[in-house]
């Protein structure tokens, strides 16, 4: 009786260990960013470029915490602007065997500065930023994906006003 449980036990442990280890418990990703920003007070939209970079680690096959940053670029008549973010938080994704939506809601800082030929830099401020979005990985194979879409609102606060921006990106995802 002692090791009819004994075996019992053993298989279930191992069962439960087999099932525990059963999803991927990280995710890297890289890739290009487009980002139209707002800077408020009348002012026109300007479409920026630049890149984007995850990690995630997931506490189950569901749930995990992402550390997301990024830099966007825009250079016109000698005036350059850079924009850089880092924010952190929740990810809730949904994986299946060709692909792999997720939503997630990011929040953290963003520095800014711009500068001028001839004239140096002309100013640079850091503010709250926030990323409430998601998007979607097509699965390669087991250990890599591409993520086809990741659409952001990303809302930033500077001089006193919110500045409503949008940001999408897309690039390759290594899965551990």
């Amino acid at each position: 009786m002692r090791k009819t449980f004994f075996v019992v036990c053993l298989v279930v442990c191992c069962s439960m260990i087999a099932i525990a280890q059963d999803y991927k418990k990280a995710e890297v990703f890289g890739g290009y960013q487009w980002t139209s920003m707002d800077f408020g007070a009348g002012n026109d939209r300007q479409n920026f470029n630049g890149w984007n970079a995850a990690l995630t680690g997931y506490m189950n096959n569901n749930f995990g915490i992402t550390a997301d940053f990024s830099g966007s670029y825009k250079s016109e008549s000698g005036v350059s602007v850079k924009s850089y973010t880092y924010m952190f938080g929740p990810t809730l994704r949904a994986p299946m065997d060709n692909a792999t939506p997720f939503v997630h809601a990011l929040f953290g800082g963003v520095h800014e500065s711009a500068s001028a030929s001839g004239l140096g830099g002309l100013g640079s401020d850091s503010s709250f930023a926030y990323a409430i979005g998601g998007g979607f990985d097509y699965n390669m194979s087991p250990g890599v994906a591409i993520r086809v879409a990741q659409f952001d609102f990303l809302g930033t606060r500077f001089g006193g006003e919110t500045q409503k921006n949008f940001r999408y990106s897309g690039g390759i995802v290594f899965k551990f």
